[in-house]
């Protein structure tokens, strides 16, 4: 059985379990305006409905794929507006993607620097460390 119902919606703890999304999460994309602020019952717990699960999956999905929470309003407004174009979500992909692949040149150079700090190293039973001595360099 559904734990949804067009009377009761979904409560935050079933959103979090349907979507893997933390409750704290859920709350601050609450606070922050790019999740709806849901119904309340008597009691004063959230009610959501299926819109809401699916926009939270749409914000989940987007934040695996690194974009920004800038990034996904930009994104929700696009949709929210329903006007949008696809030349709009396809240039705002595009931006995302340069700076994806300007993090992982920043990476990869990290990763040699790293290699060659462990190549100096001896291993050794010494208290000279070439790993510490080359962190304590002044640039």
């Amino acid at each position: 059985m559904s734990d949804f119902t067009n009377a009761r919606g979904y409560p935050i703890g079933e959103m979090s379990k349907r979507t893997g999304v933390n409750i704290e999460t859920i709350r601050y994309y609450e606070r922050i305006d790019i999740m709806p602020k849901p119904d309340r019952t008597a009691g004063g717990n959230r009610q959501y409905n299926h819109d809401q699960l699916k926009r939270l999956s749409f914000i989940k999905t987007s934040r695996e794929l690194g974009f920004s929470i800038d990034e996904i309003r930009q994104l929700l407004e696009m949709v929210d507006r329903q006007d949008f174009t696809c030349g709009e979500v396809h240039g705002l992909t595009v931006g995302h993607l340069a700076s994806v692949r300007e993090k992982i040149k920043g990476l990869r150079k990290l990763e040699k620097a790293l290699v060659r700090m462990a190549a100096e190293c001896s291993q050794g039973d010494v208290p000279d460390c070439p790993i510490l001595d080359t962190l304590f360099e002044t640039r």
